[in-house]
C-alpha cells in the first residue's frame, strides 16, 4: 500500500523528514477495523512526533491521527461495524497512523462519520473534538447539555483546531465563553463559532476580563501554552474552580498557587484510553457517535479551513510547516491518493 512515513526524525524542510513509501497492507486484529483511508487531518502531535531527535526507525513509521474512510474488513470479534461503513476516528498514538492507504484501528474508538459531511470535512474533526469534549465535559466536569448554563469558561487559544470545536461545544452547553485571539481574522473566526467574548492574548488578561465584568472565571481550558499562562490562570480561576491544559509543561508548575482556592488542575490527553486500553475505551466511540448526530442536526460544524491536496509526502511536509508556524486557523486536511 502507499503510505507516507519517516525513518529519521528531521526538520520539516528536509525532504527526508517525510517520505513516500510502499508498505505491506495490514491485517485487522480481533477488535480491529481495516479502514481504507480517504482523508486525513494534521495536528500538532504530528509535528511533535516528527521533530528532530536521535532515534532511527528500521521501517518507515507512519504518523497521522485524524482520518475518515471506509471499512474494508473487520476482525473476528468486531460487533459495531461492517465492511462498507463510512467512519471517522483519531486512532492510537502507539499504533501506526492514518497517513497510509489502509489502517487498522480498534472499533471502540471509531464511529460512523456524519452523513452530512464528506470525507475531508469529517477528517478535520475527530482528534480535536475528542480533546475538546473530554476537556470540557470530563476533565473540567461541565455539563454538555445546559445544566451549567451561564457559568464562565476562559478558553486560551480559540482559533486553533481544539479551540474551534470547544467554542461550539461550550456555546451549545450554554456556557459564557471568554476566548483569546489576537489577529482580526482569528477574532472573526472565534466570534463566528459562537464565542461570547473575545480578548487579546497578547495583552494582560486580568484587566480585559475585569472590563467585561469578570474578576474570576469558573473554569479555564488552555489549548495553547501551559507554562506561559500558569500564573495568570491561577490568579483568574475562581475558588473551587478547575483548570485543564493539553500542552505539556516545559518547567515545573507551582501547584501551590491553587491551594488556598481549593482549585484543581487536570491534563487532557485524548490518546489515554487507547494507549492504556482503559476499561472505558468505548466512550470515544459513543462520543464521536453523539457528535456525528449533532453535526447532522446542524448544531456543530466542521472546522476544516483548507484542503492542501492529496495525501503525499510533499503535501504533508507543507502541512507540518504551517502548523509549526503557530498561526493557523481551524484545520488543514489532505484528501485522496
Amino acid at each position: 500500500m502507499r503510505a507516507v512515513g519517516l525513518t529519521r526524525y528531521l526538520p520539516v524542510d528536509d525532504p527526508q523528514s517525510l517520505i513516500d513509501c510502499t508498505l505491506p497492507r495490514p491485517g485487522p486484529g480481533p477488535h480491529d477495523l481495516l479502514v481504507r483511508v480517504a482523508a486525513v487531518s494534521v495536528n500538532p502531535v504530528d509535528t511533535k512526533v516528527r521533530a528532530p531527535k536521535a532515534a532511527v526507525e528500521a521501517t518507515p513509521r507512519v504518523l497521522g491521527w485524524d482520518a475518515a474512510g471506509t471499512v474494508e474488513a473487520i476482525g473476528s470479534e468486531v460487533t459495531l461495524f461492517r465492511p462498507g461503513d463510512e467512519v471517522w476516528y483519531a486512532g492510537s498514538i502507539v499504533r501506526p497512523g492514518s497517513n497510509a492507504e489502509f489502517q487498522c484501528v480498534d472499533e471502540r474508538i471509531v464511529a460512523l462519520k456524519p452523513r452530512s459531511l464528506d470525507f475531508a470535512q469529517a477528517a478535520a474533526l475527530p482528534l480535536t473534538t475528542i480533546t475538546a469534549w473530554e476537556a470540557l465535559f470530563e476533565r473540567l466536569g461541565l455539563d454538555a447539555d445546559g445544566a451549567d448554563a451561564g457559568r464562565s469558561l476562559l478558553i486560551i487559544g480559540g482559533a486553533g483546531g481544539v479551540g474551534s470545536i470547544a467554542i461550539q461545544l461550550a456555546r451549545r452547553a450554554g456556557l459564557t465563553t471568554i476566548v483569546t485571539a489576537s489577529r482580526p481574522e482569528t477574532i472573526e473566526w472565534c466570534r463566528a463559532l459562537g464565542a461570547t467574548h473575545v480578548i487579546d492574548h497578547r495583552q494582560p488578561l486580568p484587566a480585559q476580563l475585569e472590563a467585561l465584568g469578570f474578576r474570576q472565571v469558573d473554569a479555564i481550558a488552555n489549548f495553547a501554552d501551559t507554562d506561559a499562562y500558569w500564573a495568570v490562570m491561577c490568579e483568574l480561576i475562581a475558588p473551587q474552580g478547575r483548570i485543564c491544559a493539553i500542552v505539556e509543561n516545559r518547567a515545573p508548575l507551582e501547584l501551590g498557587l491553587l491551594k488556598a482556592k481549593s482549585a484543581g488542575f487536570v491534563w487532557e490527553f485524548m490518546f489515554t484510553r487507547a494507549q492504556f486500553g482503559t476499561p472505558d475505551m468505548i466512550a470515544q466511540h459513543r462520543l464521536l457517535t453523539r457528535v456525528a448526530g449533532l453535526v447532522d442536526a446542524g448544531e456543530l460544524r466542521t472546522t476544516l479551513r483548507e484542503t492542501l491536496g492529496r495525501i503525499d509526502a510533499a503535501n504533508l511536509r507543507e502541512a507540518h510547516r504551517r502548523l509549526e508556524r503557530g498561526t493557523g486557523i481551524g484545520k488543514l486536511v489532505l484528501a485522496g491518493w
